[in-house]
Parts: C-alpha cells; sequence; structure tokens
C-alpha cells in the first residue's frame, strides 16, 4: 500500500511538472537516515541499508551506483562508535574514508550530486567560540580525523557536493544519548553527566527536515553552492544541560501520554567533569557550530534545540 501511495505522488508531481530527483540514500537503518527515507517521498528514493550496500564493499558500491545511476547521492551512512574507533581504525577510515572517496568518485562519473555528513568532531574543542566552516580542523580522535579525511576525499574528487556537519545527533530512533537517559532514568535514582562539553543537540527530524529544503534550493551546477556547511539545532548548552531538559519535558507530558514515572527527579542530575567519566577517545569541550553560512547561502535555519526536543518527545513510543 505505501508503495502504491508512493507511486501515485511521483505522477501526480511529474503532471505538474514537479521536479523528481532520483535520489540514492545510503545507511537508511541510521538517525539520520532512517529520517531522510521518512521525508523525501516526493522524490524517487532507493534507500539502502548496510545489509544491502555495505560500504567495506568497494566494488559493491561501483556496482550499486552504476546500476541507479541516481540525480544524488545522499550519504549519512557512516562508523560512528567513537570509542571503538580509537582501537579499530582501519574499519572506521575504511567506511569514512576510502568508501566516501569511492561514493564522490562513480558519482561524478555520472554526473551526480553527493550530500554527506560529518561532524563537529573535525575540531578540536578549544576555540572560545562557535566554530565557523573557515576554522581550523584539527581532530583529537580516530573518528574526527577519519571524517576529516571522507571531506577532504570528496573535494579532491572535485564533483557538485554539499557537506554537512552536525552534532550530537538524536532521535526516538535507534540508540543515543536522548533514549539512554530516558531508559536509564526510568531505574536509576540519580545520574551524573558531562557538564564541560557544551554544544548543540541536533534531532535527525530536524535535519531531515532541513535537508528536504536544501533539495529544493540547491543546483548542483552552481559551483558556488558546493561545500562545507554546519547544520545543526540552533542553541547551545552541555550534556547536562541537554539530559535536564529531558526529563523536563518528559515529565510535562508523563501524565498526557500515560507514560511511566521516572525514578530519576531532575534535582539528582549530577553535573561531572569529563575527566570523572574518561572515555577511549578524547571529545572536543567545543562543539559548538556557527550556522549562518547555510542560512545565508541557501536561507535555512533549524529550529532551536529545545524546539527540536519536543517534536522528538511527540513521537517517543514507550
Amino acid at each position: 500500500m505505501l508503495w502504491d501511495l508512493h507511486c501515485r505522488l511521483q505522477k501526480r508531481l511529474i503532471n505538474n511538472n514537479l521536479q523528481v530527483k532520483k535520489i540514492l540514500l545510503t545507511g537508511v537503518n541510521g538517525q539520520v537516515g532512517h529520517a531522510l527515507s521518512t521525508k523525501l517521498i516526493q522524490h524517487n528514493v532507493i534507500a539502502l541499508t548496510r545489509a544491502q550496500l555495505d560500504l567495506t564493499k568497494l566494488d559493491d558500491i561501483r556496482r550499486v551506483v552504476g546500476e541507479i545511476k541516481p540525480d544524488i547521492i545522499i550519504n549519512p551512512a557512516g562508523y560512528t562508535a567513537v570509542d571503538q574507533a580509537e582501537s579499530a581504525p582501519e574499519l572506521c577510515y575504511a567506511v569514512n574514508t576510502t568508501a566516501v572517496r569511492v561514493l564522490a568518485e562513480e558519482a561524478a562519473k555520472i554526473n551526480a550530486g553527493l550530500i554527506h555528513f560529518s561532524t563537529d568532531y573535525v575540531f578540536a574543542g578549544d576555540k572560545q567560540n562557535a566554530y565557523t566552516e573557515d576554522d581550523l580542523v584539527d581532530p583529537i580522535n580516530v573518528y574526527g580525523k577519519s571524517k576529516l579525511a571522507g571531506e577532504k576525499a570528496i573535494l579532491s574528487v572535485g564533483l557538485p557536493h554539499i557537506i554537512l556537519r552536525s552534532s550530537w545527533i538524536y532521535s526516538s530512533y535507534g540508540n543515543n544519548f536522548f533514549k539512554t537517559i530516558l531508559r536509564l532514568a526510568q531505574t536509576q535514582e540519580s545520574l551524573q553527566i558531562v557538564a564541560d562539553q557544551r554544544g548543540a543537540p541536533s534531532s535527525s527530524h530536524c535535519i531531515a527536515d532541513g535537508v528536504v529544503r536544501l533539495l529544493n534550493n540547491w543546483q548542483p551546477n552552481q559551483q558556488a553552492q558546493s561545500g562545507v556547511y554546519h547544520f545543526t539545532n540552533i542553541g547551545e548548552t552541555t550534556w547536562h544541560g541537554f539530559a535536564c531538559e529531558i526529563l523536563n519535558q518528559y515529565n510535562s507530558l508523563q501524565a498526557q501520554r500515560n507514560w511511566p514515572a521516572l525514578k530519576t527527579k531532575l534535582e539528582n542530575i549530577v553535573a561531572v567533569t569529563s575527566a570523572d567519566y574518561p572515555r577511549a577517545a578524547h571529545r572536543p569541550a567545543n562543539s559548538r557550530l556557527d550556522n549562518h553560512k547555510v542560512k545565508q547561502q541557501f536561507n535555512i535555519e533549524l529550529p532551536s534545540w529545545q524546539q527540536g526536543l519536543q517534536q522528538v518527545m511527540q513521537t517517543l513510543a514507550l
């Protein structure tokens, strides 16, 4: 039934002389990929899981792109296990760098554009203010280095491209900080959350909405539009502040939605430092990204991170 609806919509858009793009979407089981697959219904989207397109198999990438011949490739897929990357750099680079280079090369062969997702982790995190696209990149962990190498690989190919750096991505789908906080708060009386890292929690739903608008405004034949753009929800907080707002919004909806009461009280979310919670991979203390460039070029601004959280909370099923 959903496929029939999709086909009818395609015909209606074509009859109305609206441009329908053929889009190859990777990583559909990831947070951003999943959100995009539900938002891009007006286009002809071929959404592939890791099982359908394993980015460690370069010949498969070449074959799939050659067979589908998309107008645009959207690549939110990636190796995102930041701590595990420290002990598995080869796999991390294979997915985040080598596969990205091959995707770009194959896209260039068929004159397709590429939208690729990168990260705030390309920065060291020692700047006092929000990072702009022109600031010095200096990643401090393997994951960040692999993502930066992926960016450089795209630039070296020279095809029409948009690289979107985002941060602290979460949703009601998959495994993420948002879901973890709610799970722990149901069984623990107190939580210790890092309070010396600052950034913008970015909802995959908001990101997907923004990409839909981006597709409407992007003209791949205009070389000036190609480049790196910061793409996060507006505003900033700490992981501790994010956790507090998650509980605050949950509690305001709990009775209305008949959700279970949380065991953790808001006042029992304890602020700790990164040193109190050591990880295999170092994290940037400052992950704030300046979003003015994408607003200026495409007239796109994502909602505040608090509004993004409200939208995600509405989709939560317990």
